[in-house]
């Protein structure tokens, strides 16, 4: 990892210098020779492609806020670095630096879904296209290859489509689970298999959410396989001590309130 960051700073130096010593810093370069009316345009037609793609498109679907919110400030930083910088005389050293910056997000981000992941990069090429196409003050071009860009999530996430295919889909959902010697790294396996038999769902994998080891508690996220258009939501799930949660930040403050209440009436 220390690395990784030594050869992003040297890279990032080496290509200043240049520039430096040309009498400006990159930030008067860029500055002095940006075209506001273009990066109005551009930003305007950015803003409104990312907000059909991640709120009509993938969030009527799949209703994660989550990602929802990566989607958006992923498109939105990727433009603003790629428009500024495109004018800039850095050098391909500035653009490697900058690739190995995006790098280090994969030590620190966890697993997503294909399907996310198909999200993730339309949303980083839409940006790109939006900051680096040659629109000539023209930007009907560019909005017709937003439009397309949009159609084929559109059609091919549809639940028409993924009815007539027999599409299998991860659903996840928030479980409260007290066996908590089993979110040991070691004991993955077995948490799967119990929770599977208690709950009556194919599970296939789970992410640990929080812990509370006063209640000797766990909140996870179980992932199980559906057919599209077949979910059944989780307030309509049989409630077992494997049970579904409100997503409030405060559900354990709620939850150790109850108990302290709870305990001081016994």
């Amino acid at each position: 990892m220390k690395k990784v960051k030594i050869l992003v700073a040297l890279c990032i130096i080496l290509n200043f210098i240049p520039v430096i010593a040309q009498g400006s810093t990159p930030i008067e370069a860029t500055v002095n020779n940006l075209p506001l009316h273009e990066l109005a345009g551009r930003l305007i037609i950015n803003i409104i492609a990312i907000f059909l793609l991640a709120h009509v498109i993938y969030f009527r679907r799949h209703k994660n806020r989550d990602f929802q919110f990566t989607l958006i400030l992923f498109n939105c930083v990727n433009f603003l670095i790629c428009f500024l910088l495109s004018g800039a005389n850095l050098g391909v050293g500035f653009a490697f630096g900058l690739f190995a910056i995006f790098s280090i997000m994969r030590y620190r981000t966890v697993t997503i879904p294909v399907k996310e992941m198909g999200y993730l990069f339309i949303c980083v090429a839409m940006g790109l296209v939006n900051s680096l196409a040659t629109a000539q003050d023209n930007f009907v071009v560019l909005m017709g290859a937003n439009a397309v860009i949009l159609i084929l999530p559109l059609i091919l996430d549809s639940n028409w489509l993924n009815n007539q295919n027999g599409e299998i889909q991860l659903v996840a959902q928030d479980i409260v689970y007290e066996r908590i010697e089993l979110i040991k790294p070691e004991n993955r396996n077995e948490m799967i298999k119990d929770l599977c038999l208690r709950t009556g769902l194919k599970i296939q994998n789970v992410d640990i959410i929080g812990i509370d080891l006063m209640q000797d508690i766990a909140i996870i996220k179980a992932y199980y396989p559906v057919e599209s258009g077949s979910a059944t939501p989780p307030e309509s799930k049989p409630k077992d001590k494997v049970k579904p949660i409100n997503n409030s930040p405060f559900y354990f403050k709620e939850k150790l309130d109850q108990s302290r209440s709870y305990a001081s009436h016994a």
